[in-house]
């Protein structure tokens, strides 16, 4: 399973969108805070709409508390959360990757592991390029053009969801779909 790591999302709507698309895929979402936006809001509850009830969300109060919850006291002690994510990573050897449009590796030129954490920034300003600069090794980037700043956040989860699922040939999900009229 790919597990998408949001950092402090500012817009309701983009992650409601993402909490629909991880429900549809089966890939688990945490939701570092804080957040541009109150959990009641009407446009992330209808975003996602009744796809919540299969969602496998899980939301921490800072980058400390996800580290600690899912890698048994990953960040302990640490001030600098880019080296904590680093030594976390290392600690554990999992496999991490941290989606930027300052990266120079295409996300389709990595293998994406059965349990992959994919980081994604705040839509105004991505992820924080302390993080970046101590994991450049793993940051992974879509194509566009040089004129476009950056995609749509639930967009560019939903491409690295999907590349995911390509390269693990669609396991777990549903290929076929048929015509109700007919």
């Amino acid at each position: 399973m790919i597990n998408i790591v949001l950092v402090n999302p500012e817009i309701p709507n983009n992650t409601g969108n993402i909490v629909r698309t991880c429900a549809a895929t089966g890939a688990q979402l945490h939701i570092i805070e804080p957040c541009g936006f109150s959990w009641e809001d009407k446009y992330l509850k209808r975003s996602g709409l009744d796809y919540w009830e299969i969602a496998d969300v899980m939301r921490y109060e800072s980058m400390q508390a996800f580290l600690t919850a899912n890698f048994s006291g990953g960040a302990e002690g640490s001030d600098n959360i880019a080296l904590a994510v680093k030594n976390t990573k290392l600690n554990t050897h999992s496999q991490f990757f941290f989606a930027s449009t300052k990266s120079d590796h295409n996300h389709t030129d990595v293998s994406y592991e059965e349990d992959c954490w994919v980081f994604f920034g705040r839509e105004t300003k991505g992820l924080d390029e302390e993080l970046l600069h101590e994991n450049y090794a793993d940051c992974i980037r879509i194509p566009m053009r040089a004129e476009a700043r950056s995609l749509n956040l639930a967009n560019s989860v939903a491409i690295i969801i999907y590349e995911y699922h390509r390269q693990h040939e669609y396991k777990g999900l549903k290929e076929v779909g048929k015509l109700t009229k007919y």
